[in-house]
């Protein structure tokens, strides 16, 4: 057995996990934030045979697209913030962090 960890960006998890169930995986989804943006992130566990791992996999790969986005960087701490003017910044966001992890034993109740 393994546990599927993925942390996806908000935008792409209801779709993520629309694909899972079609394909039939069932998913948990917990809301999460992440350090570098401070935007919604959202972390989708599924827990699946060995055999199936490749598929939960390839649905992750085909819903989750990184994709470019401006944003606004952060004014330093030890600046103050009047002086400091920020242009927006190209970034890449999106994609999937997948953890795949050995489980001992899933049970339902």
């Amino acid at each position: 057995m393994k546990l599927i960890l993925a942390i996806v960006q908000e935008k792409d998890s209801r779709r993520l996990m629309e694909g899972l169930i079609k394909a039939e995986f069932q998913a948990t989804m917990l809301a999460s934030t992440g350090g570098f943006l401070r935007e919604g992130n959202s972390t989708i566990l599924v827990g699946t045979d060995d055999d199936k791992v490749d598929a939960v996999l390839d649905v992750i790969q085909r819903t989750c697209h990184v994709r470019e986005q401006l944003v606004s960087p952060l004014p330093p701490v030890v600046e103050p913030v009047d002086s400091y003017i920020s242009y927006p910044v190209k970034v890449q966001v999106g994609g999937a962090i997948v953890f795949v992890l050995n489980i001992d034993r899933m049970v339902k109740i």
